[in-house]
């Protein structure tokens, strides 16, 4: 277990660099040497946000197109968890900086802990915030644009006019996709004008791992889903455009009877929110680590894993006075944890951590 890398060789890093190179500069810094020199200059990049293809992952046979194209790997941020990684995409800075610092996350003035997919409490109520303006501004859509560049978002249909995309995409142009031949003619077409930075999601690899599992039949088509996508545009890239590819985490398979449930009794004075693979804490943690596949890390020792900077001003309030760490192979569930979930994420090992890079074209 690690803390990732923000200095050169993580997904903000990877932001940093392409904003850089279509805008003149970034908040951030940008990838280090090796990593920078793999990807083309371009007029325009079309970054594919793998959702959940970890590093390791490339060696399953379905994904070996994917693996041909990779340049190299990258860290995802702490916690390695899907709003994290795209609130980390979309402010081009690190979790400490745009605040949005777990999938389950404490908010101090609301005194509730918000599921940051859905935007609501834990139990299913609303959370009546301001969504637009949730993350920091300018973001990376705003400054793209102030400096003459179009960022454009490709995703799912289903996902249009979500809470997430309101929180994500400000000051950006959001196109639905129906189908994969769909995504892949869109995101051939926007690709053509220079000066654009155009984002595709990929949501299957994700879904297939929580539900199935890695050793799956409907994870293995999901990865030969990704991976013709991948090659379908990368046939068909105009000139002057580079594609890019990377994701927001890893996944690991945590069987059922080794997903620990934490008492009744344990919820006593204590708030649980994060992930099964880290269980955040607000309140004294150190007390169940005794009784768990699990290790105790009090703030103090993880307060720089967010990422370097001036931190958010509401930090200090979201971050947990400590985390459960799972062990290898476990995950730890609150009474709000969702335990029909085989694939999980959110940790530090190399399986979760880890991301590829991947490029075609220039």
């Amino acid at each position: 277990m690690r803390p990732p890398d923000y200095s050169g060789g993580g997904l903000v890093n990877l932001v940093a660099e392409l904003e850089r190179r279509l805008a003149g500069k970034a908040p951030s810094t940008g990838l280090g040497a090796l990593p920078g020199a793999a990807i083309p200059e371009a007029a325009t990049y079309l970054l594919v946000l793998f959702d959940g293809l970890g590093d390791a992952q490339l060696a399953h046979p379905g994904a070996a197109p994917l693996a041909a194209a990779r340049r190299g790997g990258l860290d995802a941020p702490f916690p390695t968890t899907t709003t994290v990684s795209l609130a980390t995409i979309a402010t081009g800075l690190p979790p400490v900086r745009h605040g949005l610092i777990a999938y389950q996350l404490w908010l101090p003035d609301r005194e509730q802990v918000a599921n940051t997919i859905k935007w609501t409490t834990l139990w299913g109520d609303p959370m009546g915030l301001d969504f637009a303006s949730f993350l920091p501004r300018p973001n990376l859509w705003e400054r793209l644009a102030a400096a003459g560049v179009e960022p454009i978002v490709l995703q799912p249909l289903n996902f249009g006019g979500t809470l997430l995309s309101r929180v994500l995409y400000r000051g950006c142009r959001v196109e639905p996709y129906a189908d994969p031949a769909e995504a892949v003619t869109a995101a051939i077409q926007l690709a053509r004008v220079p000066r654009r930075l155009v984002l595709l999601y990929v949501p299957q690899i994700d879904f297939a791992a929580h539900v199935w599992g890695q050793e799956s039949d409907g994870y293995a088509e999901a990865l030969r889903l990704a991976a013709g996508i991948w090659e379908a545009i990368a046939a068909a890239l105009p000139p002057g455009v580079v594609m890019v590819g990377t994701a927001d985490h890893g996944h690991v398979d945590i069987p059922r009877d080794h997903q620990v449930r934490l008492a009744r009794a344990d919820h006593e004075g204590r708030t649980f929110y994060g992930d099964p693979r880290v269980t955040f804490v607000k309140g004294e943690g150190a007390s169940l680590a005794a009784g768990l596949p699990a290790t105790w890390v009090p703030f103090e020792d993880m307060a720089g894993w967010w990422g370097p900077g001036r931190p958010h001003r509401s930090f200090s309030g979201r971050a947990p006075d400590g985390a459960l760490f799972a062990d290898h192979g476990y995950a730890v569930l609150h009474r709000f944890s969702d335990d029909r979930l085989l694939g999980q994420h959110g940790g530090l090992t190399e399986e979760e951590l880890r991301i590829p890079l991947l490029v075609a074209g220039g």
